[in-house]
């Protein structure tokens, strides 16, 4: 069992940047691969990218690719996921996930409980 937190939502202007961070609770997600995620409330879930285990290779969804960088933090023993040029677009809840394998090709078992972005001035 892998129990995830988000952390680092919040309120954002138009412009701005943010952080998100996913941390392992209890344990490690040092060697798992983690996908990022988010959903606006009655609009399907959508993959943002996803972070390799021990290699760390990142890959994004097509439409996500050059405003967003997910990085592991091996410091801190997190996965980052850092948005730059925020658009109003980008409010929703962000989840991070794991399939609990290193490869980002494995279907996500465990998913956080999310944390909110909104975009606003």
């Amino acid at each position: 069992q892998v129990q995830l937190v988000e952390s680092g939502g919040g309120l954002v202007q138009p412009g701005g940047s943010l952080t998100l961070s996913c941390a392992a609770s209890g344990s490690t997600l040092d060697y798992y691969a983690i996908g990022w995620f988010r959903q606006v409330p009655g609009r399907a879930r959508e993959e943002v990218g996803c972070v390799s285990g021990s290699v760390a290779s990142s890959n994004y969804a097509d439409s996500k690719k050059g405003r967003f960088t997910i990085r592991r933090n091996n410091a801190k023993h997190t996965v980052e996921l850092q948005i730059i040029n925020v658009k109003t677009e980008d409010t929703a809840v962000y989840y991070c996930a794991t399939g609990g394998f290193e490869g980002c090709e494995y279907e996500k078992d465990y998913w956080g409980e999310g944390t909110r972005v909104i975009v606003a001035s």
